[in-house]
């Protein structure tokens, strides 16, 4: 190999390295989206309360605690494709449309058995929608909100550590564990 030879190959490696740079801290955005302002202060504060009304607080960290509203926001903003950023979005006014048709006041305003109870009636929704959904069809706004806070929860420090049995240096695997009715799953950290 000459030396002109061997400079090409370094400055292609090099350029390939900033290229590689520039694709991996792209992250999983998708191409052409300009949303980067999508989730302020009030949506997630909102997104919060959604999650918080799905996994409330009780002996264990609630969603809000595990800042599942954050979460939310960012894997809509940066890995949702546009058309899903939309549905998503205009879910969440379709949210707030039915507490207020339901109870004359929007989702922030309504107490936690309003809540409950217009999540439920979302949850049934969207399981009729999947019932007759065709493969091409968009997810329903409520899954996506839901399939959002579970996955935010479960795989935030809180959830894993507080909601799960968690042993930071696991011992042998022991496949046949017995399991009593009410144990708590194990995390997988």
């Amino acid at each position: 190999m000459n030396r002109r030879d061997a400079i090409e190959r370094v400055a292609w490696i090099l350029g390939g390295t900033v290229i590689g740079a520039e694709f991996f801290m792209s992250g999983c955005k998708p191409a052409g989206s300009k949303v980067e302002d999508l989730f302020d202060q009030d949506h997630t504060a909102f997104l919060n309360e959604i999650a918080e009304t799905i996994l409330p607080k009780t002996n264990t960290p609630g969603a809000k605690e595990a800042k599942v509203g954050q979460f939310i926001g960012v894997m809509v903003r940066d890995c949702y494709t546009a058309d899903d950023q939309k549905i998503f979005l205009n879910g969440l006014g379709k949210l707030d449309d039915a507490t207020e048709k339901k109870y004359s006041v929007k989702f922030m305003g309504a107490d936690i058995k309003q809540r409950t109870a217009v999540l439920a009636d979302l949850d049934k929704e969207q399981a009729a929608y999947n019932k007759t959904k065709k493969k091409d069809d968009p997810n329903h706004y409520y899954e996506m909100i839901k399939q959002l806070t579970l996955l935010g929860y479960f795989t935030s420090e809180l959830g894993c550590t507080k909601a799960m049995r968690y042993l930071p240096v696991p011992g042998k695997f022991v496949g046949d564990y017995p399991y009593k009715k009410g144990d708590k799953a194990w995390a997988l950290v």
